[in-house]
């Protein structure tokens, strides 16, 4: 498998996918926290837009040739719901982190001088204050404790999965055709943002507070990134994987099975996978 092509280019793409994600989103980070005045600190809904359309892109861009899971969360879900391959799941997710290193190196290579400025203007330092930290990967906000995160985590990723699902069943009639998944779902990730992104920055991805992660914490901010304040790099990752199989598993029990052309069959023939999804888990979806 490991030699096959197709799987490398599969790699590359959800490289790629998370890079775009990134890049996208942490530099909107920038512009929301190094910048005085902000030019979004009045317009938030600005930063869950563009954090959205990075999504939308990634998947314009990626979704032909590996489905842009973009999510490890999403990689998991699809492996136990809809026929992903098991053998992928753990090279699909390290590609995913490594896309997400690659565009915090990017989006640190643009604004590094920013950061450096925003540090000394504000008496921070990288390594002991965690300076600008917030640019690349997320942190508790305020009167939010870690395992409290770890639960909001669970829940909004829940509800990300729960959504990437219903937009990607084929017997969802409601559903947008064609092309038009990718907006929807870059959407979705946009109001999910949007409702709750103060709590801990609505990671609701482990790839994409990961990889900035890895990166920053060779990049001078060491122990702020890894392990954190109170230890808690561990909530982004465990918080979506929980979370988007409860979400993804609430759809295919719930929902799923009262599709019309579903319903309409001999309960004999329904089940999990009685409708014949696509044994690649290509559903693209994120974030």
């Amino acid at each position: 498998m490991f030699r096959n092509k197709q799987f490398v280019g599969e790699l590359i793409s959800e490289f790629i996918a998370v890079f775009i994600i990134i890049l996208f989103g942490d530099s909107v980070a920038a512009m929301y926290s190094l910048y005085d005045p902000s030019p979004y600190r009045n317009a938030y809904w600005g930063v869950c837009i563009v954090w959205g359309l990075g999504v939308t892109i990634a998947i314009y861009v990626t979704g032909a040739v590996s489905g842009t899971h973009a999510n490890p969360a999403v990689t998991l879900a699809l492996a136990l719901f809809r026929g992903f391959s098991w053998r992928k799941v753990v090279p699909y997710a390290a590609a995913q982190v490594l896309g997400g290193l690659a565009g915090a190196a990017i989006v640190y290579a643009l604004y590094a001088p920013v950061i450096d400025h925003f540090n000394l203007a504000h008496h921070l330092d990288r390594l002991h204050d965690g300076g600008a930290a917030g640019v690349f990967f997320t942190h508790p906000g305020d009167f939010v404790t870690p395992i409290h995160a770890l639960m909001d985590e669970t829940i909004l990723t829940a509800m990300l999965l729960f959504g990437i699902f219903a937009v990607t069943c084929e017997y969802n009639t409601q559903a947008p055709q064609a092309n038009g998944g990718a907006l929807i779902i870059g959407l979705l990730v946009a109001a999910i943002g949007g409702c709750a992104g103060y709590l801990e920055a609505w990671a609701i991805n482990p790839a994409r507070d990961f990889g900035p992660r890895l990166f920053c914490y060779f990049a001078g901010w060491g122990p702020s990134a890894l392990p954190s304040p109170g230890h808690y790099w561990w909530v982004p990752i465990v918080g979506p994987l929980a979370g988007g199989v409860i979400g993804a598993g609430a759809y295919e029990c719930l929902v799923r099975p009262y599709m019309p052309r579903l319903r309409d069959r001999v309960p004999s023939d329904v089940g999990p996978l009685a409708d014949g999804p696509t044994t690649d888990g290509r559903v693209a979806g994120q974030p």
